[in-house]
């Protein structure tokens, strides 16, 4: 069975809805862009649309509508067909001028039937019929103006992005994140004393808030419908408390049991939870080009894994203002064969051997354009990149032949001279450092290490941490350490790096949109003394729970073995069946992934393994994830 499986469902069901664009408008939301982006790209969709005139839009409220030459529409959701995705709908088609409508959901209508509260018994009874499908067709037609148009409502599970044949991440689950202690004073909060609960170990689907349940049944039901593209009876496991209750509502999904009475292959479905360890998140030990691109490089407007590369040097334009006019380069590259091999070996490779691979794929292709290129061996830099890009920059051919490569070897040099790079080997010493420390000392002594490098921003110098980087640092402390004694020494340590946070944030003269999260103030004219004093507070309250996320285990209880390197992702015992699929629900990072699908089969030779997870992680966005205020309520679109 082969882990290419991943991209067949995604492609195929894309197939499914190119089948139905042709000379239409298409309005798809930022997650099944996302999906499209990774698996076939916007240029296949617009061929598939044709037409002299072409538009894709992006599905929102003020999206623009469609004119009296623009009779059929199409649109691709990621979400349920409910709440304020229906009113969106309902506004763009009342505005346009449409006779044709097609309308292609991600979530199955077993799903909607339990958005919309159907009993499981009347839902069974409802098997082969699709009553919230029907009754959206109708709408669509009276929107429309005649109830003699067409409209069609269809479910494709367009549930992955696959960044490669072996990893693909799920970009409508990009914010699911387990949850934390905090979270379960607020589900205690609703529960009368008696039954309050003591820890994350007790909770369970029943206390749940419905936002977060139907979120899990909506992944559920991809998952299953994967499960059913591979042709597999799935046996599922699970390491953590919300990777436990996602687990029991696969294996108890009504659909996935009636698929399983028929399915002839096996796999074991193991699902994770990120919190049981954050150091893989927040290290810097990953040697992988990529995990450095996506972590230095800016986001892709209305991506999660993606990022913009500057492509203005392939112009002729000078100045730096213009860059905004020129459409960014990205890293995923569908259509584009020598690019998606590239992109392949920079996700397998160390990132020296990688950056040699990115050299050697701009010389071939110069060569093969007859561009004058001047050999170098020895060391690569990013001069020496730059000067084989550039052969390009006034060859309009050679340009368009190799724009994939391009703006690959395009992010890699931006990565290497982008000064965080820089500042990635100081992390790494430091981690290194700390790593020596907690296998010979305290914690309370590794705190005392990292007093003095905690200084306001008129102190900073920019080899110095700045206070998000810091936060990254102490995330790493805690989730390396573990279970730690409870001292004298350690509160004292605690309190000075305290009082010593508490005056770097009140002194930032602009606080980042991180900060402010963290802080609970838009402006740094606002953080006052007391406000900042109660947010480190609360931020060491997080770090205590990070710390403790894996005391309730009977194994995997350590991240950190002294004397041997850290273990990024904690490793379960899946059973004997020829494919591995592993969830890690929170992300994942580049490095992380590749160590898997090295490591199974070598541990256990011939078993496949694909890796799924909710988003692709950098040191950063694990931080937005944990000072997130929603994972209990988790915006679903009504």
């Amino acid at each position: 069975m082969s882990a290419l499986g991943v991209q067949s469902f995604t492609q195929q069901g894309w197939e499914q809805v190119l089948a139905k664009v042709k000379r239409a408008l298409v309005y798809l939301d930022a997650a099944c862009a996302e999906s499209l982006h990774w698996s076939c790209g916007s240029t296949r969709l617009l061929e598939a649309v044709g037409g002299p005139a072409c538009h894709l839009r992006e599905f929102e409220p003020a999206a623009v509508a469609g004119g009296a030459k623009q009779p059929k529409a199409v649109f691709v959701l990621s979400c349920l067909l409910k709440g304020r995705t229906v009113e969106t709908l309902r506004n763009i088609i009342c505005r346009s001028h449409f006779q044709y409508c097609v309308v292609v959901t991600a979530m199955n209508h077993a799903v909607h039937l339990t958005a919309n509260h159907v009993p499981a018994a009347a839902a069974a009874e409802l098997e082969g019929q699709q009553p919230v499908f029907e009754q959206l067709e109708e709408k669509l037609c009276e929107w429309m103006g005649s109830m003699n148009y067409t409209a069609e409502v269809l479910h494709v599970p367009l549930l992955l992005a696959p960044v490669s044949p072996y990893l693909a991440l799920t970009p409508a689950f990009a914010c699911l994140f387990p949850l934390l202690p905090q979270d379960l004073d607020l589900l205690n909060s609703a529960r009368p004393d008696k039954r309050r609960m003591g820890s994350l170990d007790e909770v369970d689907s029943t206390v749940l808030t419905s936002e977060l349940l139907l979120q899990i049944r909506c992944l559920v039901s991809g998952l299953s419908s994967l499960c059913e593209h591979l042709g597999v009876r799935e046996e599922c496991f699970a390491v953590g408390s919300l990777s436990r209750i996602i687990a029991a509502d696969l294996a108890n999904y009504a659909p996935a049991k009636n698929r399983r009475k028929t399915s002839t292959g096996r796999a074991s479905v193991v699902f994770v939870d990120r919190t049981l360890d954050l150091t893989g998140t927040v290290g810097h030990h990953g040697d992988n080009l990529v995990e450095k691109i996506i972590s230095v490089l800016p986001q892709l407007p209305g991506h999660t894994n993606d990022v913009m590369v500057n492509m203005i040097e392939l112009t002729t334009l000078k100045n730096e203002k213009n860059q905004n006019m020129v459409a960014p380069g990205c890293l995923a590259q569908s259509n584009d064969t020598a690019a998606k091999a590239l992109w392949e070996a920079l996700l397998n490779s160390k990132h020296k051997e990688a950056v040699m691979e990115v050299r050697r794929h701009l010389v071939e292709a110069a060569s093969r354009e007859n561009l004058p290129i001047k050999m170098s061996m020895g060391r690569v830099t990013p001069g020496q990149l730059m000067s084989y890009i550039q052969l390009f920059k006034n060859n309009f051919k050679a340009l368009v032949n190799h724009c994939g490569l391009l703006q690959l070897g395009l992010a890699t040099v931006q990565t290497l001279k982008h000064p965080q790079t820089a500042k990635w080997d100081n992390f790494l010493a430091f981690e290194r450092l700390l790593l020596q420390s907690i296998g010979d000392s305290t914690i309370s002594i590794v705190l005392n290490q990292l007093l003095p490098m905690i200084k306001p921003s008129n102190q900073r110098t920019n080899d110095d941490y700045s206070s998000e980087e810091l936060l990254i640092l102490l995330i790493y402390i805690y989730s390396v350490t573990g279970e730690f004694t409870e001292d004298k020494d350690l509160a004292e340590a605690e309190e000075k790096v305290k009082k010593a946070l508490v005056q770097v944030f009140c002194e930032e003269t602009e606080l980042s949109p991180l900060l402010q999260k963290v802080t609970g103030c838009d402006s740094s004219i606002n953080l006052t003394f007391h406000k900042s004093k109660i947010a480190v507070d609360e931020l060491f309250t997080l770090l205590r729970d990070i710390a403790g996320a894996r005391n309730l285990m009977k194994q995997f209880k350590s991240v950190y073995v002294p004397g041997n390197h850290t273990h990024q992702v904690s490793r379960p015992h899946p059973s004997d069946h020829p494919l591995l699929i592993l969830f890690v629900v929170g992300g994942i990072t580049v490095s992380e992934a590749k160590m898997i699908k090295d490591l199974v089969p070598s541990l256990k030779p011939g078993t496949q393994v694909i890796v799924l997870s909710t988003r692709l992680l950098t040191p950063l966005n694990i931080l937005e994830l944990l000072f997130a205020t929603d994972r209990l309520h988790p915006d679903l679109g009504f």
